[in-house]
C-alpha cells in the first residue's frame, strides 16, 4: 500500500481581472459556470477519497474572485471528510480587492488560516500599469480586516523589476511591508511569459524594464532589509519569520508528492507527474467521463534525481546529502563530486558533509546553477 499524500493543490482559475504578467491557467469570470465548476472540482477532489491532509492550498486565478456563498460551498465541501486535527495549514489565496467583509467572515468561520495575498507592489501608479484593479488604500483596509477577524499568518506577494521602477520605488515597498507587521512575504522578480500583455509589449520595444544590474541591486537590497528585520530567507523567493514558512511550499521543494485539483492544475503521485486539462469546459466534460487528466509523465530515477537538486537548491537549507543517498541507493559525490566543486569554485555553491546549498551569489543566479546537475 503506497503511503497517502499529505498535500493537496485546489485551483480555482477565475479572475476579476487579467494581469499583465500573468500566465496562469486563468479566465475572466464574467458568464462562467462557476458552480459548475466548483461542483466538478469537488468531485474530483472526493474521487482521491482524501481523509487526512497536513497542508491545503487554494491557489488561482483568485480564488476569492467567487462570491461568498461559492466560497463557502467551497471551503465546506473540501473540508467535509477530512480530519482537521491533523490539518496543520490551510492557505488560500486573495486579492486586496476582492475580500469582501462578508467573505472574510466565510474565511473566518472556516478551517483557513492563512491567507497569502496579491499584493505586488504598494504604488498606485504601477498598480495600474501591471493591471491590478486594487489600490493602496485596499492592501492596509484588508489586512487589518483580516487581523480584526483573527488571521495572523499573513503573507504577501510583492513583484520587483517592474516596467519603470527604481531603486527608490523598491526601498518604498519593502519599508511599507515590513510596517504591515505580518510574518510571510514572497517576492519576485518581474518574469516575462509568453502570450502575456508585458511580453507583447516588450517585443514591440515598448517596456521598459530595470537592467539586470539594476534588478540584482534590487534583490540584495531586498535581502539585507528583510534580513536585518527578523525575516530569514529560507527559499530564494520567501522570506519568514520563525514558524512562519510555508508547509505547503515546503512541501513542494522537498520534492515530495501531493494531490493537484481542478483544471489545469498539476500533481505528482505515486511517481507520476500529471496536469489536468485546463480550459473550464475540457475539465468539466474530462470530470463527468472519470479522468480530469490531460497528460502523465512517469518519472525516471534521473528525473527523480534532478528534480530532488533542482528543487532542494531553492531552500537555504540546501539538499541534504544523506537523504540523497538513502533515496535513490547512489553515492552522492559519484554521481555529482565534479560539478559541485565547480560551482564551489566560482563561489556559487557550498558543501559541508551533510548539505550542499547555494551561496548568495548562487542564489541570485537560481536556476542557472540548478541547471548544471540536470545530467546528459
Amino acid at each position: 500500500m503506497l503511503k497517502k499524500s499529505t498535500s493537496a493543490y485546489v485551483h480555482i482559475p477565475f479572475c476579476t481581472q487579467i494581469c499583465y504578467y500573468c500566465d496562469f491557467s486563468k479566465v475572466f469570470i464574467k458568464n462562467q459556470p462557476v458552480d459548475d465548476y466548483l461542483q466538478a472540482l469537488i468531485r474530483e477532489f472526493r474521487s482521491y477519497d482524501i481523509k487526512s491532509l497536513r497542508t491545503l492550498y487554494i491557489g488561482g486565478g483568485t480564488p476569492t474572485s467567487i462570491t461568498a456563498q461559492q466560497l463557502d460551498y467551497l471551503l465546506t465541501e473540501l473540508t467535509r471528510n477530512l480530519d482537521l486535527s491533523q490539518l496543520e495549514e490551510f492557505t488560500i489565496e486573495a486579492n486586496p480587492g476582492d475580500l469582501t467583509v462578508e467573505k472574510i467572515a466565510v474565511l473566518q468561520k472556516s478551517a483557513v488560516n492563512r491567507v497569502s495575498l496579491g499584493v505586488q507592489t504598494f504604488n498606485d501608479r504601477h498598480l495600474k500599469q501591471i493591471g491590478r484593479s486594487h489600490n493602496e488604500a485596499q492592501i492596509y483596509s484588508t489586512i487589518d480586516a483580516l487581523k480584526a477577524a483573527g488571521f495572523h499568518n499573513i503573507s504577501i506577494d510583492l513583484i520587483y523589476a517592474l516596467p519603470g521602477q527604481t531603486m527608490e520605488d523598491v526601498k518604498e515597498n519593502v519599508a511599507k511591508a515590513l510596517a504591515l507587521d505580518i510574518p510571510h512575504l514572497s517576492l519576485y522578480s518581474l518574469i516575462l511569459e509568453h502570450h502575456t500583455v508585458f511580453m507583447n509589449r516588450m517585443r514591440r520595444g515598448k517596456l521598459n524594464l530595470p537592467t539586470e544590474d539594476l534588478e540584482a541591486e534590487m534583490f540584495e537590497y531586498i535581502i539585507d532589509q528583510l534580513e536585518q528585520n527578523g525575516f530569514e530567507h529560507y527559499e530564494i523567493s520567501n522570506f519568514t519569520k520563525p514558524g512562519f514558512e510555508s508547509r505547503h511550499n515546503l512541501m513542494y521543494w522537498d520534492n515530495i508528492e501531493y494531490y493537484g485539483v481542478g483544471a489545469g492544475a498539476s500533481g505528482y503521485l505515486d511517481g507520476v507527474r500529471y496536469r489536468n486539462r485546463g480550459p473550464i469546459q475540457h475539465y468539466l466534460k474530462g470530470v463527468n467521463e472519470g479522468n480530469a487528466r490531460l497528460s502523465e509523465e512517469v518519472l525516471t530515477k534521473e528525473e527523480m534525481m534532478e528534480e530532488e537538486l533542482f528543487l532542494g537548491l531553492r531552500k537555504k537549507s540546501g539538499v541534504s546529502i544523506k537523504r540523497f543517498e538513502e533515496r535513490f541507493g547512489l553515492s552522492f559525490d559519484g554521481c555529482y563530486g565534479q560539478i559541485v566543486k565547480e560551482l564551489q569554485a566560482n563561489g556559487l555553491l557550498k558543501k559541508d558533509k551533510d548539505f550542499i546549498r547555494m551561496t548568495k551569489k548562487g542564489l541570485f543566479l537560481g536556476d542557472t546553477v540548478a541547471e548544471k546537475f540536470i545530467l546528459e
